[in-house]
């Protein structure tokens, strides 16, 4: 789930702004590239965006307008956030905003951050053609908002543990005006969830306690660490996640002629046997496939049950 508690620790970074004075805009954004330089591979394109949300403007008219100068106030605001960003915070989280999937998300600190990775299953479960999907662990809600902006008539129940994050949810729906089709339900996992559905997918936490320091600063220090964190083992959340699943798969088995409901779990790269394994442990007569994402990198859990 998508909850709000996070790893509070600073990184102790410092950086030194430029004058405020008479800056130009090519001035600021060559200034704000080199100081980025430091946490990020992207620093130009950083640089831009933040500028652009500090003055308002498209970054098409910063670059046509190198030498028009910036006010004090903007000055100030764009020092500020140069300063946030090189401490190691989150570029989303500044601009409030992400792309996923071709679609635009508002964003807060309150829930974990889309990854291009958590495309692949948002194609499976496209591919699927569902009629009630439950995204368990909406967070943003990117994945519920474009199942639902995708399949016309789709019924998408997001649950989450956090208000916080259904709230961003919430927002994100209204946005993309799937709001009457995007259900949220605050619970842990699927435990609040009554009725059968056709394809519960879900993004849970899969970081283990020993990859959690090796974790970029960025994620480590600013995302939600319930977001992220999977236990000694990574599994933790998942293994619950399929003991909660076991009772929807003999609420649709006991339906007359239904179709099978299915799992999509996002996974960690090196998880695919472990997690396999432990969906057997849990449902003994499941079938399971391992899908890849577009690098190759095993992605996504798909189960299967059985008997």
């Amino acid at each position: 789930p998508r909850a709000s508690r996070r790893n509070t620790q600073e990184t102790g970074v410092s950086v030194s702004l430029f004058n405020q004075e008479g800056t130009t805009v090519g001035k600021a954004l060559q200034e704000g590239s080199s100081i980025l330089a430091q946490i990020t591979e992207n620093r130009r394109l950083e640089s831009e965006t933040l500028l652009a949300r500090a003055t308002g403007l498209s970054r098409t008219a910063l670059l046509t307008h190198p030498e028009s100068l910036l006010s004090r106030e903007e000055t100030e605001t764009f020092n500020r956030w140069l300063s946030k960003r090189a401490s190691g915070y989150p570029l989303p989280y500044l601009t409030g905003s992400i792309e996923f999937y071709g679609l635009d998300f508002s964003l807060t600190s309150d829930v974990l951050i889309p990854r291009p990775e958590t495309e692949t299953l948002v194609d499976l479960a496209l591919a699927s053609r569902s009629r009630t999907i439950v995204d368990v662990g909406t967070g943003s809600g990117c994945i519920a908002v474009t199942l639902a902006v995708n399949l016309d008539q789709v019924q998408v129940y997001a649950t989450d543990l956090s208000s916080s994050a259904l709230s961003c949810a919430l927002d994100n729906s209204r946005r993309h005006d799937v709001s009457d089709r995007v259900h949220l339900i605050q619970s842990d996992l699927l435990s609040a969830l009554r009725g059968p559905v056709d394809l519960i997918v879900s993004n849970p936490p899969y970081i283990s306690r020993s990859e959690w320091e090796s974790l970029p600063v960025s994620v480590r220090c600013h995302e939600p660490q319930i977001a992220l964190d999977g236990g000694n083992d990574g599994l933790a959340v998942v293994r619950k996640l399929l003991q909660q699943t076991a009772r929807l798969f003999e609420m649709r088995e006991r339906e007359s002629d239904p179709p099978s409901c299915r799992l999509l779990i996002e996974i960690g790269a090196t998880m695919g046997d472990s997690c396999s394994a432990l969906a057997h442990s849990v449902l003994p007569t499941c079938k399971t496939r391992i899908h890849s994402d577009l690098a190759g990198r095993e992605r996504v859990l798909e189960i299967i049950p059985g008997g």
